[in-house]
């Protein structure tokens, strides 16, 4: 009867013979020359989208910005492979899933370090900045929430004239120095000398620049918030203006005599966009040498992109991370630094 039994199950599909049967049938289905001429379109795509992260500092930016556009969002680029295999696995293909090695080589290049955790102990020195947003509905609890970082110094953008006493409230207790100047302000827990706005040409102040003087010596620390960036059908990706105003912030960076510096603020660009160089060529990113993953700060509510910059010169960054979600648009980012 067992004998009977399994001669039956053999039968109905479900036995080892019939398994054994599917399993040939399958890896059949693998040999020939059908393998290599089927999914060539999937294979062209593949294809494409690696040469596309390879050479993405070679696209234009004359039509519509479309370099800068493509180096903001470039890391989701990544995204399509996973699509493309499933495609070239269902198609049989063995073309497509060698031109696949193309894109997935050049996105670990690109980003393969980001997905290890590069932060480690110690340090001396803690920084933190936020776009906090015009219309954050609660500046009280932002404050406090950025400020339970235990931050030495915290950096806040895009400050409403209205708002400026509630968070010099909130953080009074935390920062004995700050200055705000125009939309961006710096907090402190050391005494902060030569402050003063940074021409960034906007016509009205979004950057400053102020030594903080640290138990290790001199810092000097510069808070910035970029002009915004807009992608519009009929014009592309929008950044004259932000591309103008990362020259000038660039210069100033460049004629700066201290030899630790700290640059803090929303830059509306992720460092691997081109039009940053002025400022990426001469600092090095916190989160991109300590950081624990992509770090990305935009939008809140689904981050996207890293454009919440924390760069350093002359320091050593030891840690990078995000903060919490508060009533803002944005999320804060922290760094630790060893002086």
């Amino acid at each position: 009867m067992a004998q009977a039994h399994m001669q039956e199950t053999g039968r109905d599909g479900t036995g080892p013979e019939r398994a054994g049967a599917r399993a040939r049938r399958l890896m059949g289905q693998w040999r020939g020359p059908g393998v290599w001429r089927r999914g060539l379109v999937v294979a062209a795509i593949a294809a494409l989208l690696g040469l596309l992260m390879l050479l993405h500092t070679h696209l234009p930016n004359r039509v519509g910005n479309l370099g800068s556009l493509t180096e903001t969002f470039l890391p989701w680029l990544g995204l399509g492979i996973p699509v493309l295999l499933v495609l070239a696995v269902l198609r049989r293909s063995a073309t497509a899933l060698i031109a696949l090695l193309l894109p997935a080589i050049a996105w670990v290049n690109l980003f393969g370090g980001l997905l290890t955790d590069k932060s480690g102990k110690g340090g001396n020195f803690t920084v933190a900045t936020h776009n906090v947003n015009a219309e954050n509905p609660d500046p009280a609890r932002t404050a406090r929430d950025v400020a339970a970082s235990g931050a030495d110094v915290v950096a806040l953008e895009e400050l409403k004239a209205s708002a400026v006493p509630t968070y010099e409230k909130a953080l009074a207790s935390s920062y004995k120095y700050h200055s705000v100047q125009g939309t961006v302000g710096i907090w402190s827990k050391y005494p902060l000398q030569l402050v003063q706005p940074v021409d960034i040409r906007m016509g009205w102040t979004r950057a400053l620049r102020a030594t903080v003087k640290t138990p290790q010596g001199p810092v000097a620390v510069y808070v910035a918030h970029m002009p915004s960036v807009r992608v519009k059908f009929n014009a592309g990706f929008t950044a004259g203006q932000r591309d103008n105003s990362a020259e000038a912030l660039g210069e100033a960076i460049a004629k700066e005599p201290e030899k630790k510096v700290l640059l803090l603020g929303d830059l509306n660009g992720t460092m691997n966009d081109r039009s940053l160089a002025p400022i990426t060529s001469q600092l090095r990113s916190a989160q991109g040498a300590a950081g624990d993953g992509f770090g990305f700060s935009w939008p809140a509510s689904f981050p996207m992109a890293r454009i919440d910059q924390i760069m350093v010169r002359g320091m050593e960054p030891v840690s990078a991370w995000t903060l919490p979600k508060t009533d803002s648009d944005h999320l804060p980012v922290a760094a630790r630094m060893k002086i």
